[in-house]
């Protein structure tokens, strides 16, 4: 019975070393976003909102990829000393709107004006990184090349335009927000809206949905990476849908666009096929399309312009008609399928209820 007790005893022990291993592993936007208010006021919160300000440019914004809840490592001094674009503000991959969420969060919990300024300081940020026609680009201070391109890849644009929505009706950790900085934004606001609505992608005289990045200057569908050309979207105009969602009493601008965009999905959809995790014959694991008249439906990353067909990339720029005719890399590194589109669906099932609903109908 000793021996039973002494077993239990060190499981339990396992199991709790492994779960505070889990904490500490955890990815930053994830600590970001679980802070609740009791732990905000903790040393070990205060400890990480000080490495969040240090973090912070002088510009306003965060640089990505940075695990900002760890200790500050030597190789961020060194990056941010050298001016290292490794360090430079953007709001890809969640930066700048992931670090304001949490500094408003840590300000609502201890009244600390330090977290206030920080919070304030972002703004000041995302305000004056937009273009006058409303889009983002993926850097500002800008960057040369297609990081300039007006950026819904990885919903980056999408972010912003989903925090400014929070804040604007002042939710959760953001009802301390004066209402100066609540009309700034929704005056931001309201720009992004109509950069999507110009940039909604026209086919044969009808409006479709999104390219991952559009031309600032044109805002027509524009390249980024050698394998990231320009396209139909079948990921990020997801979420850019549920963004013109979130508009309420929307215009019939709005409504047009949301239903144009979501009838270009039910017809792109993919059937009768699942992605599987295979080993290769190098025993390495291998994504690869199987046939399964059960699977739920998908939707490609990319759809050619011309075509509308579904099309995978290398490296090589070269478009390529199935996930197989593409190098082992690429193939298991990237997202060339998405399944999200199933909750915009559901999403726009209420939407439409309650747009008939506000028009009376």
């Amino acid at each position: 019975m000793q021996t039973l007790m002494q077993l239990r005893f060190f499981i339990a022990v396992v199991v709790l070393a492994a779960a505070s291993h889990a904490v500490v592993a955890q990815r930053w936007r994830d600590v970001a976003r679980q802070a609740d208010t009791a732990w905000c006021r903790t040393p070990e919160a205060c400890r990480i909102a000080q490495n969040v300000i240090w973090y912070q440019t002088p510009e306003g914004g965060w640089p990505k990829n940075f695990a900002m809840h760890e200790p500050i490592s030597d190789l961020a001094r060194t990056e941010r000393l050298a001016g290292s674009m490794a360090f430079a503000p953007t709001i890809d991959n969640f930066a700048t709107t992931i670090e304001i969420m949490f500094m408003a969060k840590m300000y609502a919990a201890t009244a600390n004006e330090q977290y206030k300024l920080s919070f304030m300081k972002g703004i000041d940020y995302i305000v004056a990184a937009q273009y006058p026609n409303g889009g983002w680009p993926q850097y500002f201070p800008l960057v040369e090349g297609y990081y300039s391109h007006i950026t819904f890849n990885d919903n980056a644009m999408a972010n912003v335009l989903a925090l400014e929505e929070q804040i604007i009706n002042r939710r959760g950790c953001f009802s301390f927000v004066d209402d100066a900085t609540v009309a700034r934004l929704q005056a931001s606001f309201s720009k992004g809206i109509d950069c999507i609505l110009k940039t909604q992608i026209i086919k044969d005289g009808k409006p479709t949905v999104w390219c991952a990045q559009h031309d600032e200057l044109t805002l027509a569908p524009a390249a980024a990476r050698a394998y990231e050309l320009p396209s139909f979207s079948g990921a990020e105009s997801s979420m850019i849908v549920e963004i013109l969602m979130s508009v309420p009493n929307p215009s019939p601008e709005i409504t047009a666009a949301v239903d144009a965009a979501m009838l270009w999905f039910e017809n792109h959809s993919i059937s009768g096929i699942r992605i599987d995790v295979r080993p290769d014959s190098l025993g390495r694991p291998d994504r690869c399309v199987v046939s399964d008249s059960l699977a739920p439906r998908v939707w490609a990353r990319f759809y050619d312009l011309e075509t509308e067909r579904p099309f995978f990339c290398d490296r090589d720029g070269i478009k390529r008609n199935s996930l197989a005719d593409i190098g082992h890399e690429r193939r298991n590194r990237y997202s060339w399928y998405f399944y999200g589109v199933e909750n915009t669906f559901r999403k726009y099932e209420m939407w439409k209820k309650n747009v008939r609903r506000g028009n009376g109908e």
